[in-house]
Parts: C-alpha cells; structure tokens; sequence
C-alpha cells in the first residue's frame, strides 16, 4: 500500500529523488526522414511520459547519412519539444571517428545509446567510445547482441534467429510504425458526402520529377469519370509547397510532357493552399505533418514506394502503390556501391539507367504492408505508369467498395502490435534504473 506525500514534503521529496537519480544523457541514433517522423517521434515523447521533463535527463539526437534523406531531418527533429540538442548526418562521421560533436556537446557520466535507425554497429561503437549502455530497436535483423545490452523487437518470429544464450537481452516491443495509429480512427469511419483520395507522390527530387505529373494527371482521368471525388497531396514535412509547385510546372519539369501535358498552378489565397490544374481540377495541399487523421478518411492513396507504404499500412488505408519507369536516369537512391555508382559525375546517368534496369527486372515485393505479408496485398503497379491505365484501375477499387473493404481488413490483419514506443521506453528505463 502506498502513502500520500503530504504537500510540504513534496520539495523535499524531489530533492531526495534528484540525488538518487544521476544525471543521465540519452543519445538516439537515427537516419532518414521515415524514422525521423515514424520512430524518432513516439519513442521522445514515451521517454518523456517515463523519466520526466526535467534537467535530469537530457535527450540528444544523432543522425548518420541515409540515401533517402532531404537534409531537413535535423531540423525536423529539432522541432521536437521533448529533444533538447540535434547533430545533422553531414558531421555523423567525425562523430563516430573521434567522439566529437561539431558544437563540442559534453557527455555525462550515465547514459544510454538508443538505435532508432542506421546501421547496427553505429551503437556499438559509439557506445564503447561514452562508455554509456545500448539499446537497439530491431525490426527485421538483430546484429552485434554479443555487444549490445538490449534489443527491442518487432515481432517474435526474430527471436527463433538468436542464440539461446543472448536471448535474455531481447524483448518483443511491436511495431513502432503502428504507433502512427494510436487515436486516430480507421479509414472509411468517418462519413463523407465525397469520396477522398489522396496523393503521395513523394518527397525527393528523383520521384517528384515523375510523382507530381503522374498523379495530377490521374486525378484529373479519376476526377472526369467520378466528378464526386476529391483529392488532397499530404505534403513531406521535408519540402516547401515552392519547390513542390516547380514539379507541377512544365517550364521546369520536362516529365510533365510524359504524362499528358498536365500542369498546376499553386494557389495560397484560401484557408488551405491548393493545386489548381489547367483544367480547372483543385487539388488540397495539407501541410500539417504528420495528418494522419486526414490519411484516414481517404478511400484510397496512390503513392510512390517507402515509409509512407508503412505509415498508410498502419493506418489500414488502402492504397495503389505507383513506380514509373519513364525516366529510369531518376531514381538513384540506391545503397552502398550502386548508389556510389549512380551518382557519379559525368557517367552517372548511364550508370543510373543500368542499374535501375537490372534493378527492375529482379525486384520483388515494394511497399512494406507487401513485405511484412510476403504477398501482394495492395497493388504494385511498376513500368511505363499511363494515367489513363492507371485511373481506370482506381477506378474499379473506388466502383467496388467491397474490394477496398477487403483491403482495408488485410491491412489491419497485419498490422503489428502498438504501444512498442512506451515499451521501449521501458527498456530504456530499465538499462538506466
């Protein structure tokens, strides 16, 4: 049984816990812009919730280079109310090489290393370097647990994996990427007189040259067949509506010939900027981030490949997952030595276009609902992308709601456990406790 602190006792109380407690630095390792906004988060504001707001704990984040990044994750997460310092991923390797920040952060006594995203040796050795325990968030693969203090994992399947004598350091979590679903309802439970779809088209250069055209061009085929539609791009928290805009413009997207010559003008006047194409068709730009509570009364998106694939699985928003091959010189977002090769100067579109080539011909499962099911449960549709082709697919899925219905249930099925954020924090809890 527990005793109330009488009010006079509670300052010295606190006093009392702030001498037990140590000073603790947290330091998150993250990379690109899904973990930012889909890991990074939910776990902050758990940590929060567990250890408290005060000076006690401090939470740094640390981001290493990643492909897919736009070079506004720092910012990103240093938007967050519960991070107290941010380093970009231009500085991780000096970092990583000398134990220097590029503003000389110091480092207290006690603290944790949380892997949210990289590679699985960054914390190892960062966390041999501050002397400070680990704790990596495993999703597919769990390496380095000989070195490791404690693993959190998606789902329990990764545990048949692990050797006997390392399995005390692993915990079953969930799926941080349903943590995007907790409060937010369904798809399809909220009543609207018009059917939404929404338009994902990416948030990079090399898939909003194709992207934008592409989905104005569909919308504009779907909107004449179905006038009771209406639709709405959820713009990345890593891109300004300026530069989005430019992708919509023929004078300087030469793709949007690719596509039928559609074409948008931004419109900032209203309550809501929006898209106007040269048909007169009006397109709602949401800036807030994430709008998952938008993404859920969509009927149906069409989106490009990556994190958003997870986040609209988490959401059981059904979806029509789009890869055009127009320009194949575009897409050179690879890892490792492919990636190198790409983008190489002077060669690099050559390069680019061979790879993707190859690429293409041995690719298999793209969004990750897909890949978490290991079968097609939403639609791939890869190739030389024709709006018209494609409007008339969407157009059968929104003509038979059953079949959206049945997609919906799919991607609920799969969807992983929530609540992995506070039982990750939990575990954090632990190593400092």
């Amino acid at each position: 049984m527990s005793i109330p602190v009488p009010d006079y006792l509670s300052p010295i109380t606190a006093m009392y816990n702030k001498q037990l407690m140590p000073e603790i630095d947290i330091l998150i390792l993250s990379n690109g812009p899904g973990e930012i906004t889909t890991w990074v988060r939910p776990v902050v504001k758990a940590l929060r919730q567990q250890l408290g707001n005060s000076t006690q704990v401090r939470i740094s984040v640390v981001l290493s280079p990643c492909p897919n990044a736009s070079g506004k994750e720092a910012a990103i997460a240093q938007s967050y109310p519960e991070v107290d310092r941010v380093q970009a991923a231009s500085h991780f390797w000096r970092f990583l090489l000398t134990g220097k920040t590029a503003e000389n952060w110091d480092w207290r006594t006690h603290g944790v290393v949380l892997f949210l995203g990289g590679d699985q040796f960054f914390p190892v050795a960062i966390g041999q370097r501050l002397g400070y325990r680990t704790v990596i968030y495993a999703e597919w693969d769990a390496r380095w647990y000989r070195w490791i203090d404690r693993f959190g994992v998606m789902k329990a399947e990764l545990l048949s994996r692990i050797p006997a004598q390392y399995l005390h350091k692993f915990t079953v979590v969930g799926d941080l990427m349903a943590e995007v679903s907790r409060g937010v309802k369904d798809a399809g439970c909220k009543a609207r007189q018009k059917q939404l779809i929404g338009l994902l088209p990416g948030s990079k250069p090399a898939k909003l040259s194709q992207g934008v055209p592409l989905s104005l061009a569909i919308a504009q085929q779907i909107h004449a067949q179905k006038p009771e539609t209406e639709f709405v791009i959820p713009v990345a928290p890593t891109l300004d509506l300026e530069t989005l805009a430019k992708f919509a413009d023929p004078q300087f997207n030469s793709m949007t010939e690719h596509f039928g010559g559609v074409s948008a003008e931004l419109i900032t006047t209203a309550a809501r900027p929006f898209f106007k194409t040269n048909t007169g068709l009006r397109i709602e730009l949401e800036t807030r981030s994430p709008a998952y509570d938008l993404l859920a009364e969509c009927s149906l998106c069409l989106t490009t490949v990556g994190a958003n694939t997870a986040e609209l699985g988490a959401l059981a928003v059904p979806m029509i997952v789009l890869l055009p091959t127009q320009q194949l010189d575009a897409m050179r977002a690879w890892d490792g030595l492919p990636g190198l090769f790409a983008n190489l100067p002077v060669v690099g579109s050559s390069m680019a276009k061979i790879i993707n080539w190859l690429a293409l011909r041995r690719l298999g499962l793209l969004a990750w609902p897909n890949i978490w099911a290991k079968s097609e449960i939403v639609p791939e549709l890869v190739g030389n992308l024709q709006p018209h082709a494609v409007a008339e697919f969407a157009l059968d899925y929104l003509n038979h709601p059953e079949k959206l219905a049945a997609m919906r249930e799919q991607l609920r099925r799969i969807r992983g456990e929530s609540g992995a954020a506070q039982k990750l924090a939990s575990i954090v809890k632990e190593v400092i406790d």
